[in-house]
């Protein structure tokens, strides 16, 4: 052992003693500390052994042990009962590529791009759309009324050249968008299939250029006024040359036919009858109240997979004919986004362009490109600005479609409805559901939606603004469901989970 001194002061500071040594009156504290310090070395392995076969520590280990199994076995046992308990789900219908998003119609070339090629350049535009398919045309020469000049394989030089066709394909491919081209024999007479006594010759010539078009890489082809070959012995012909076209390693190609004028009974029956895999009807265009256009959706609901829905795009026209309020176009892509069935646009529809009188509008391009500063004057700039507005709500409603199982393939529920405005559900299986609510109206509506909607369909007591044209209804925040106020004109997307 030896003596160590803690020392309360600095030992320069400490006062000294006569011997030199600081003294334990000055706070001097002397410690014994052991010359060799002890280490911990444990249990040896006999040691170890002695105290292992105690019966304490068999009693524990076999308690541990026991604790374990019978935890693991309880794991086991209560992910069967969940796996057994759970909702099966419901197996996803088959889709083709034009169920997964809009149709995009160019109806005219001039107007949209000039030609081809410049439809071409437009391809990244249409992409950030969302958009699944271009319906092109029609595009083949054809004289008014006369169904000796019709040739449905050669591209009428004002519009471009086969080749520019084929270039377009082969780019719009690469970026996961499909091609459609409209074959309608007559497209600029009267009749889209002349007179009566041509059906056999016309559906011949239709359906040789199906066949050569579908073989050159076109995904499918679309013909108007479909009730008229549909009656025809011939048409059957028709439909098997796009059926012979489609391989298991390549998309579908598809049939789409057009039909106007007809009532909800012979669209259905078209549908189941004919052989046509996408019809495209002016039903919603022909109903002149709200309560009739939900009535109609309702009908057809159990078709949505073969049914494509537009408002002007059977007339290959735009949603609003003519100039209108800018806001009605926010409903009608509410619209159309969140019912059953494929939206079908023509161009321009994105920006809210209108037609003037019979002819084609203009379309425009660069929006979100600002004038240089004093270049512009207020009222241009004010419609730049909501062009922009609008395209930007058209891309989330297309994008949102595209990514929900309940908008692109889900169940159709009616819900509240009045002289202006109209509810319905959207919902699969246990994916989010969704509830779109539009006041057409000119006054302000508060629609109260019941808790019970069917036999197993509930609605919550509140669920969550997805995307709202109303300023009073913000994005993510909550809305009671038996209290929805909507200003006039417009519209509100509303998500709520599933829950079992």
């Amino acid at each position: 052992m030896k003596d160590v001194e803690l020392n309360e002061m600095d030992p320069e500071k400490q006062p000294m003693t006569g011997d030199g040594q600081t003294g334990e009156k000055n706070g001097t504290v002397k410690l014994k500390v052991p010359e060799d310090e002890v280490t911990f070395t444990g249990l040896s392995k006999e040691e170890l052994m002695k105290v292992a076969g105690t019966p304490g520590w068999v009693r524990t280990r076999w308690v541990l042990l026991i604790l374990f199994w019978l935890g693991w076995v309880g794991m086991l046992a209560g992910a069967i009962v969940i796996i057994v308990k759970a909702p099966p789900c419901k197996p996803i219908p088959e889709m083709n590529w034009w169920n997964e998003g809009p149709l995009y119609q160019i109806s005219d070339l001039k107007a949209f791009a000039e030609s081809l090629a410049g439809v071409e350049t437009k391809l990244d535009n249409m992409n950030q759309l969302k958009v699944k398919g271009l319906i092109i045309g029609p595009l083949h020469t054809v004289d008014k009324d006369q169904p000796f000049t019709l040739d449905l394989k050669v591209i009428d030089p004002t519009e471009g050249t086969e080749a520019m066709l084929l270039s377009l394909i082969e780019k719009a491919h690469k970026k996961g968008i499909s091609v459609v081209l409209d074959l309608t024999p007559n497209y600029k007479g009267s009749s889209s299939w002349f007179t009566a006594g041509d059906e056999a010759d016309v559906i011949e010539k239709v359906k040789d250029a199906a066949e050569y078009w579908l073989k050159s890489g076109v995904d499918g082809i679309k013909v108007s006024d479909v009730t008229v070959p549909a009656q025809s012995m011939y048409w059957s012909e028709l439909s098997a040359v796009v059926q012979a076209n489609r391989t298991k390693d390549v998309k579908n190609k598809l049939l789409m036919g057009v039909t106007k004028g007809v009532s909800v009974l012979e669209v259905s029956q078209l549908v189941n009858t004919s052989g046509i895999d996408l019809l495209l009807s002016d039903l919603l265009s022909m109903q002149k109240t709200v309560m009739e256009r939900l009535s109609v959706m309702e009908s057809l609901s159990a078709l949505k997979l073969q049914l494509g829905w537009g408002l002007g795009a059977a007339q290959r026209q735009q949603l609003l004919p003519e100039p209108t309020a800018p806001g009605l176009t926010r409903l009608y892509h509410l619209l159309l986004f969140t019912m059953p069935g494929t939206p079908v646009f023509t161009y321009g529809d994105e920006i809210g362009l209108t037609a003037e009188g019979d002819v084609s509008p203009k379309m425009v391009w660069d929006i979100e490109k600002e004038p240089a500063e004093g270049t512009a004057n207020e009222t241009a700039e004010a419609v730049r600005k909501e062009r922009v507005d609008i395209r930007k709500w058209f891309k989330s409603l297309s994008d949102l479609r595209g990514k929900e199982r309940s908008l692109l393939h889900g169940d159709f529920y009616r819900l509240e409805a009045s002289a202006g405005a109209m509810s319905f559900l959207r919902l699969w299986d246990q994916s989010e559901r969704y509830i779109t609510v539009i006041n057409f109206g000119p006054a302000p509506q508060t629609i109260s939606l019941k808790t019970q909607v069917a036999e197993g369909v509930e609605l919550p007591e509140q669920a969550k603004v997805k995307l709202s044209t109303d300023a009073e209804l913000e994005p993510d925040s909550m809305l009671s469901l038996d209290s929805i106020k909507l200003g006039p004109g417009q519209g509100v997307l509303l998500q709520f989970p599933y829950a079992a």
